[in-house]
């Protein structure tokens, strides 16, 4: 699903340059649920964005799905993000004025679906992760828990091929955390969605099936 060849990133022009990526190889493989290890720092939430096509590197080619990245315009970019890509943060990125029910419906709105089918589909996710309940109530209305569980649905709406997680039970307590890791690990089982977490917590990681390890920009053990 996902190759890197050499991926560099820059930061800054001349002396205030910072190399965030040092040319990186890497391969995952469709189905995969890989983790992402390294502390701050380290180069893996800019490795991140670019894997979600938010960002481009400064050199080298990132091929996904087979498709060099680097030969898509701005609309397939978007594409792709809103089809074939979930993203689920540590800080959840839930929009605070829109209900449960709303901030999952927000990508199906982008990809054009119609109202009754929306509908249907976010109270069918919030459901699955155990919110059917709350899917009136704002973010303000919710555990931190709930929260990332919300998020969680809204990166499922659009039945992406990838999910990227970034720490996402960083700002969870461990029961929650376990329980949020739990809903990733029946994702991939069950609907065959590639995975990939990044995490700084050895414990997370380890429920992966592959830990990447990443330090200054480089990746150091796949």
């Amino acid at each position: 699903m996902i190759k890197m060849d050499k991926i560099k990133k820059i930061y800054g022009e001349g002396h205030a340059q910072v190399a965030a990526l040092k040319n990186i190889d890497l391969e995952v493989k469709e189905n995969e649920f890989v983790g992402l290890v390294g502390p701050s720092g380290s180069g893996k939430s800019t490795l991140m964005n670019i894997m979600g096509c938010l960002d481009v590197p400064s050199s080298g080619e990132y091929y996904f799905e087979g498709e060099p990245v680097a030969a898509f315009n701005h609309n397939k970019l978007a594409e792709i993000r809103n089809k074939k890509i979930g993203f689920v943060f540590q800080n959840f990125n839930l929009l605070p004025y829109a209900t449960a029910y709303e901030n999952v419906e927000i990508p199906m709105i982008f990809m054009g679906m119609k109202a009754r089918a929306r509908k249907s589909r976010a109270i069918e996710l919030l459901e699955k992760v155990g919110l059917g309940g709350r899917a009136h109530h704002k973010p303000s209305e919710l555990s931190g828990g709930e929260m990332q569980r919300v998020a969680l649905a809204r990166a499922l709406a659009n039945n992406p091929r990838l999910i990227l997680a970034d720490e996402p039970t960083g700002n969870l307590d461990t029961s929650i955390g376990a329980e949020v890791m739990h809903l990733l690990r029946e994702l991939n089982a069950e609907r065959g969605v590639t995975l990939i977490i990044v995490t700084h917590d050895p414990e997370i990681a380890e429920q992966t099936q592959r830990i990447i390890h990443i330090r200054d920009g480089v990746v150091t053990d796949h």
